[in-house]
Parts: C-alpha cells; sequence; structure tokens
C-alpha cells in the first residue's frame, strides 16, 4: 500500500464505518496518547524499564500503527498529501545533513 492509497483507505473507513472525523484537536490529543503507547513500549522494551502484568500482551506494530492512522487522519483533515511532504522534507534533509552525519564523532 503507497502513502497515497493509505490516506485514501482511511479517509473511505472514517466516512463509513468511522461516521465522520473527530476534530482536528481530538485527533492531535489522540495522536500524542497513541505516541505515549509506543514510547511506554519502547522504554520497556529497550529501555530500563520493566513491564508491567498489564503490558505482557502489548503488540509495538500494532501501536505504530494505531500512530500512523492518528497522522492520516490529521493529514486529511488538513489537506495535506503525505507522499509529497515526506519526499520534500527527504530533499530538504539530504541538503541539510549531506555532510552533517558524515563527520559526526559521534557516530563513528
Amino acid at each position: 500500500m503507497t502513502i497515497n492509497e493509505a490516506q485514501e483507505t482511511v479517509d473511505s473507513w472514517i466516512k463509513t464505518t468511522g461516521i465522520r472525523y473527530f476534530n482536528e484537536l481530538t485527533n492531535t490529543a489522540i495522536l500524542m496518547e497513541e505516541v505515549g503507547e509506543v514510547a511506554r513500549i519502547m522504554a520497556r522494551k529497550y529501555g530500563e524499564q520493566s513491564f508491567k502484568k498489564s503490558d505482557e500482551e502489548v503488540n509495538l506494530a500494532d501501536e505504530m500503527a494505531d500512530v500512523m492512522f492518528v497522522l492520516i487522519c490529521l493529514a486529511n483533515q488538513t489537506g495535506i498529501n503525505l507522499t509529497d511532504a515526506l519526499e520534500k522534507n527527504l530533499a530538504k534533509k539530504s541538503i541539510r545533513d549531506a555532510h552533517r552525519h558524515k563527520n559526526n564523532e559521534k557516530l563513528r
């Protein structure tokens, strides 16, 4: 699935199963909540925190997909084509960071 197809699929799902989009502020709050769930798993799986019994059945991939879903909702609501945005962002980074990381002693 391309990013554009994902945007179309989410839009279709929202308009049928979801009935309508939550407003942008609500979706921003939901996005922060979903990112927090990813952070919690990362802190426990790769960081120094331990899992709680309630965390035993966590699914990092599913939580990341939740983040993508809500981000796509926000992009759709605000008229952002994520394919174009990502391409422009990568071009910006490629110019800005052309030598930055290669010359970073911390990365060697």
